[in-house]
């Protein structure tokens, strides 16, 4: 786990493992392009990730 998104273990637990990675990523892109605060950047890169996850089908 990246050491930026410690603090929102317990929210990222309860995700399937390909959305945690995928909202990493997201996340990771937000706080970088966007100048947005980790806590930020993970709210939305989790609903990112699942709508990405859910348009996969899966």
């Amino acid at each position: 786990m990246d050491w930026m998104f410690d603090d929102f273990k317990t929210e990222l637990d309860a995700l399937n493992s390909t959305v945690r990675e995928k909202a990493f990523e997201i996340a990771k892109e937000l706080v970088q392009e966007k100048d947005l605060s980790a806590k930020e950047a993970l709210k939305q890169a989790i609903i990112r990730a699942e709508e990405w996850f859910y348009d996969l089908g899966g």
